[in-house]
């Protein structure tokens, strides 16, 4: 079935439509001006580009794109330093543990986020030691507030900063100087600097929007606390689900939709499917599939708007329980 050999012209694309987006974004202030409808539509666009950029980095952070992992680490180096201005040193750190333990407190950091967020057991655990640091039973009303709008504008672009520091990744720190001496270069001719630094914000505001509900969808509603000690199978689908496919569906989640057959599977082999390029997802479903109702495990897929409300949900849920735990005597 070929289902590990990456297409390059699936690749191609997807690179050549993030870098024809950032040129279409500066050619719009370029040749409409830098009014308030040109700036918005800019804006837009280059959103899209960055977000995509995620997901590009993400396929070459997995070693899916090319045979040699030199050149996925160079590649995701360039899409992540140059496009993003990140680290793909610090995003592999983060996201490699995210894969070994999913949802698991303090050794997944994707879920680790108290005492901001409280999800899952820890829930209880902060009611019964009657810590209140925010108004938790309020978390998914918050939540619209400085969840989307700041995990990449805020929290990630200090994280991403002081682990290049800390680590000494100066080559990645040389890759976003890179990103950022091109952004401002670009549109200094058209805005002043706080014009600059107002257009930067409204991109990085929007891309975490789309990052946050696809990176969660598939995972803050599920299974979330402490280390169970399963078998590596039972593990991974107790946190993660599936969202249902279409062609702008794939597109639009970077084949995040396919989170169970993203995520390891096979005991026998835990680096399987992370492995396996995105584009044969659909191709491998029929099979997980069967190997779960083979060994009765859960295979859920869910309507995508089903998946965004189940992340409001979930959020309201341990904020209940929160507060009951913590008004019990």
């Amino acid at each position: 079935m070929k289902l590990f050999e990456a297409r390059p012209t699936f690749f191609a694309f997807l690179l050549g439509h993030i870098l024809a987006m950032e040129v279409l974004a500066w050619l719009v202030i370029y040749l409409l001006g830098s009014g308030w409808g040109p700036s918005i539509l800019a804006t837009l666009i280059m959103a899209v580009s960055q977000a995509q950029s995620w997901y590009l980095q993400h396929d070459l952070g997995h070693a899916s794109v090319f045979r040699k992992s030199w050149w996925n680490n160079l590649a995701q180096q360039f899409v992540m330093g140059q496009l993003k201005g990140f680290s793909a040193h610090w995003w592999n750190f983060r996201h490699f543990q995210h894969h070994a333990k999913p949802n698991i407190f303090s050794k997944d950091p994707d879920v680790t986020l108290a005492p901001v967020f409280l999800l899952g057991e820890s829930s209880v655990e902060y009611g019964r030691k009657k810590r209140r640091y925010l108004p938790y039973n309020h978390q998914h009303l918050y939540f619209f507030l400085i969840g989307p709008p700041l995990l990449t504008l805020v929290n990630f672009e200090v994280e991403n900063l002081a682990y290049m520091l800390v680590c000494m990744q100066w080559r990645d720190l040389l890759w976003a100087a890179s990103f950022y001496s091109r952004f401002f270069l670009s549109y200094l001719p058209f805005y002043s600097v706080s014009g600059v630094l107002l257009l930067f914000v409204a991109v990085r505001v929007l891309e975490s929007h789309w990052f946050v509900w696809i990176t969660q969808m598939n995972h803050i509603p599920k299974e979330i606390g402490h280390e169970k000690h399963r078998d590596w199978a039972s593990s991974q689908l107790a946190a993660t689900c599936n969202v249902e496919s279409s062609l702008f569906m794939d597109w639009f989640s970077g084949h995040l939709n396919f989170q169970i057959e993203h995520h390891p599977c096979s005991p026998s082999r835990p680096s399987l499917f992370p492995a396996m390029p995105r584009h044969n997802y659909h191709r491998v479903a029929p099979l997980v599939q069967a190997l779960c109702a083979k060994h009765g495990l859960v295979y859920e897929v869910k309507p995508f708007l089903t998946a965004l409300v189940d992340i409001v949900g979930s959020l309201k849920k341990s904020g209940n329980v929160w507060l009951e735990a913590y008004l019990q005597q």
